[in-house]
């Protein structure tokens, strides 16, 4: 069984690892001693069972991106948020803007972080557009005028909701079919961008999200539940991986 080294012994070894892998005829060492750093390296990998992708990512600064909606009507990303961060292999949590508005912030590496804003920006952009063409449909005009604000609400939800699960099932299926262990990139980044949330003093916790028994109109709800399954996030996810926590800082 492979032994692998405590956190701080880990951090020492893979510094140790990015100057051995400094050490090239390039940066003016001999062929030899590259030849032996070189060797020195994948003994170290074999030793820990690491990978030089481990070590970059060990090395990979991380950065937080805001994303605020910026609209007076609202749409219910709460619902999304945490299945979009999981799925990037982000951390997220949601703030209030000074005019009291929300804000969803995603921390994470860089690349991930830019595709989880670009996914939830494209998210409400889509929901607040079935919600407009289900607001033209026979269906929704059949409601009362004072049940239309439950009804654009129970649209909004069931579609955002319809969305989290997608993202849910394409996340579990995708660590499927890469067979996610202990030592796989997934976890290692997990760890990484953890490690960095705690550097900033940032503590998580759960918001309640989705609250069972709340009032809902029934066949809104299931019309943006469609509207979600049927929504195409190929292209949004091709680069990358309840509510929101919300943010306390010590």
């Amino acid at each position: 069984m492979t032994v692998r080294p405590a956190s701080d012994a880990l951090d020492k070894l893979v510094a140790r690892i990015e100057a051995l892998r400094a050490k090239t005829v390039v940066n003016g060492c001999t062929e030899e001693e590259a030849l032996a750093a070189a060797a020195k390296v994948a003994e170290l990998l074999d030793r820990y069972d690491l990978s030089l992708d481990d070590v970059a990512l060990r090395a990979a600064p991380c950065e937080e991106r805001a994303y605020e909606p910026g609209r007076k009507k609202r749409i219910p990303l709460e619902e999304c948020i945490g299945a979009v961060a999981d799925f990037c292999g982000c951390r997220a949590w949601r703030e209030r803007t000074p005019d009291g508005g929300p804000r969803y912030v995603f921390f994470g590496l860089a690349a991930d972080v830019a595709v989880a804003h670009y996914l939830i920006e494209l998210i409400d952009t889509a929901v607040r557009a079935e919600l407009g063409r289900y607001k033209t449909s026979r269906e929704y005009q059949a409601f009362r005028h004072q049940e239309r604000h439950l009804v654009n609400a129970s649209f909004a939800l069931g579609m955002v909701g319809s969305i989290a699960d997608k993202l849910t099932a394409m996340k579990a299926e995708r660590d499927r079919a890469k067979g996610v262990t202990g030592r796989d990139l997934v976890v290692v980044k997990t760890n990484v961008v953890d490690a960095e949330l705690a550097k900033l003093g940032v503590e998580l916790r759960q918001s309640e999200g989705f609250v069972p028994g709340r009032m809902i109109a029934p066949d809104a709800y299931d019309a943006g539940g469609a509207a979600g399954a049927a929504l195409s996030l190929d292209a949004a996810t091709g680069g990358a991986a309840g509510g929101p926590p919300a943010r306390r800082r010590r």
